[in-house]
């Protein structure tokens, strides 16, 4: 799978697995304190790993402790030796009791925290805003027109929202490039909602967050199940984290095991290879990573390839997360 892949019908070709950069929030923010505060070498050393290991592009948003994610990325970069254009950079705007004029009021903030790169994939992370979805992908549109951003996509958008909003970008003859949205085999509910037919009907891709359950299909938590315990953050409380849902999931998780065990891999990659086989060119993962070994670990799936047999056994196993 090192081929790399359109992203949606816009010229910008990425790596099938990308770099997900919410644990570089530095545990600021509204999200930041899901993950423990990683210092700036530990960063430069994911991201080293990941460029190395054949990762193109990063996705990062405002919403990541508030910008610093977006300046430690950048930072990191810079320590790699790479300059603009070198790299695509996808970031997000966050729409929360705002209005679409905020769009343009905020892009000066986004632009300082990633300099020296420029923003490649521009997108809205959430779907409720104090503004329709149209003057949102107008707001975006402008942004392209006047060269501040290259691409448009969303993130948690409903089929009937992402029709919209593609609706809207054609208007102005800005293609729709992406829709950001939980997609890994413990959370298939794109396949039932219309979200994923109509990513493939329209030409968008599907970027998948958090490929992995947030950890639970690594298995480490089915080995070791007090360890969430000393996680940060709310996954402690989430029942599929609690000892009945790792009891629910163990049969898939034991699955990916003995899978990885005949290629020589691992869970984690075996899962993340299911989500890049599932449609084609539309679906491409952006795992993330705390250590250099997680993230040497989530670049090693773009070399594995399961047989139809096995793709169908993880298929089956996963149906009741549909």
């Amino acid at each position: 799978m090192r081929e790399p892949r359109p992203l949606g019908r816009s010229p910008i070709t990425i790596s099938a697995v990308g770099l997900g950069c919410w644990q570089f929030s530095e545990g600021k923010g509204l999200g930041g304190s899901y993950w423990p505060a990683l210092p700036q070498e530990t960063a430069n050393g994911i991201v080293a790993v990941s460029l190395a290991g054949g990762i193109n592009w990063f996705d990062t948003a405002e919403m990541y402790g508030g910008g610093r994610s977006e300046s430690v990325l950048a930072h990191a970069l810079t320590a790699a030796g790479k300059r603009n254009g070198d790299v695509v950079i996808a970031t997000k705007w966050l729409p929360w009791f705002r209005t679409a004029a905020s769009i343009r009021a905020t892009i000066g903030v986004r632009c300082g925290h990633l300099a020296p790169f420029g923003i490649d994939l521009y997108q809205v992370h959430q779907p409720v805003a104090f503004a329709s979805t149209a003057a949102q992908m107008h707001a975006m549109a402008d942004l392209v027109e006047e060269g501040r951003v290259r691409t448009v996509g969303v993130s948690n958008f409903s089929a009937r929202r992402m029709r919209a909003a593609h609706a809207a970008l054609a208007a102005r003859g800005v293609p729709l490039v992406s829709n950001q949205v939980r997609y890994s085999l413990l959370h298939r509910r794109i396949e039932g909602n219309g979200v994923l037919d109509a990513a493939q009907a329209l030409g968008i891709t599907i970027i998948a967050y958090s490929p992995l359950a947030q950890g639970i299909l690594s298995g480490k938590y089915h080995r070791e199940p007090d360890l969430i315990r000393a996680r940060p953050g709310p996954r402690k409380w989430m029942p599929s984290f609690r000892r009945g849902g790792l009891a629910k999931s163990r049969p898939l998780v034991d699955t990916l095991r003995q899978i990885a065990a005949g290629h020589g891999a691992t869970a984690t990659q075996v899962a993340l290879s299911w989500l890049l086989r599932s449609r084609g060119e539309t679906v491409v993962v952006i795992p993330g990573a705390t250590s250099e070994a997680q993230a040497s670990e989530n670049v090693g799936a773009l070399d594995l390839r399961l047989d139809d047999a096995e793709f169908r056994r993880l298929e089956e196993l996963s149906r009741p997360w549909r």
